[in-house]
């Protein structure tokens, strides 16, 4: 029989599998077949790609040239436009606005076929100042309430380009998604007057199970009501609700670049580097304070099984291995 769990941010169910968990060995493996020939993103073909935003590059060089660390384009089909005026109208009972916004892609290194677990760890952390520019960047446009940065790795995870990278999205409005997450915490800090994330930071410390791995500001968990099988939340030990407050110490963008390049690097060793997203969970840009009642972190979910017809239908997960189960896994990985 499996078990029940809710989660207490956001009031979803999901079903653990608890009697028969999956091993490892029991998830299909994904081939990612990734080639270079013609890559826009790789090292010389920078002329292939809309001109640059921003770029971590040997200052003897010139926009748009060889010699770049980290580089920032436009994405070339972008989802939503940084030209024109929000415009929001009715149609009858139906809202709209036009499509603006900033969709940007972090091409995260020159190397074709290094993703972040190859990474040296200074690299790493120039991919997480980068973003925290572009972040920092984009958030003086009044115009933007969020700003989503997100990673897909492999086909299946919805991966179009091979060349590890990062996207961007600047949203004129709230998502559904960040918003019931930041409201479920609000609710729980005006019944107990702490922040629920801290909270649970300290329990998953205290109990160990479903810890990954830590370090001096950073920690790392499978959570106790996860959606996905082996799904992995890495979070600040300190308290802050954006995530660029990051960059200003040098010592957590080195602990947090050293946790993500593990965490990685572990589930790519025990489920034969399956394909996954992550996304950074952070508060609305354009707000006057910190929020006291959010933490921001990052969530990690591989691509193991599909969602279907009892997901869609219900709002409930099914998770195959529980995660104190996928911790052990992930702990016990060789790396």
């Amino acid at each position: 029989m499996g078990e029940l769990r809710r989660d207490p941010v956001v009031g979803r169910w999901v079903i653990v599998e608890t009697e028969s968990p999956l091993r490892p060995e029991n998830f299909e493996k994904e081939k990612h077949h990734w080639k270079g020939d013609g890559c826009p993103f790789c090292y010389g073909n920078e002329h292939q790609t809309p001109p640059e935003i921003e770029a971590l590059r040997d200052p003897k060089t010139l926009p748009d040239t060889p010699g770049w660390q980290v580089r920032v384009v436009p994405n070339k089909f972008p989802a939503l436009q940084i030209e024109g005026d929000i415009d929001r109208r009715g149609l009858g009972i139906y809202d709209m606005s036009n499509g603006v916004g900033a969709h940007e892609v972090i091409i995260q290194s020159p190397y074709h076929n290094k993703e972040i677990p190859d990474l040296l760890d200074v690299e790493v952390e120039n991919i997480i100042k980068i973003c925290c520019r572009r972040t920092e960047d984009l958030k003086k446009d009044r115009r933007f309430k969020y700003i989503l940065l997100f990673k897909n790795y492999g086909p299946s995870a919805g991966a179009s380009l091979a060349h590890p990278h990062i996207q961007l999205i600047a949203l004129p409005m709230i998502p559904k998604n960040p918003a019931e997450e930041i409201q479920g915490a609000l609710e729980y800090f005006e019944f107990r007057e702490r922040c629920l994330f801290c909270d649970m930071l300290r329990q998953e410390k205290q109990e160990k199970t479903r810890v990954v791995v830590e370090n001096k500001y950073f920690i790392a968990f499978c959570p106790f009501v996860s959606r996905f099988t082996f799904e992995v939340w890495i979070m600040p030990k300190i308290h802050n609700s954006f995530y660029c407050a990051v960059a200003k110490s040098s010592a957590e963008i080195t602990d947090l670049a050293k946790i993500l390049k593990e965490v990685l690097q572990r589930l790519r060793i025990t489920l034969s580097d399956p394909a996954y997203n992550f996304i950074i969970h952070t508060s609305p840009v354009n707000q006057d304070e910190e929020l006291a009642h959010y933490h921001w972190h990052i969530e990690i979910m591989p691509t193991l099984t599909r969602v279907a017809g009892f997901e869609w239908g219900t709002g409930f997960y099914i998770v195959s291995t529980p995660p104190e189960l996928a911790a052990k896994y992930l702990r016990e990985a060789q790396i």
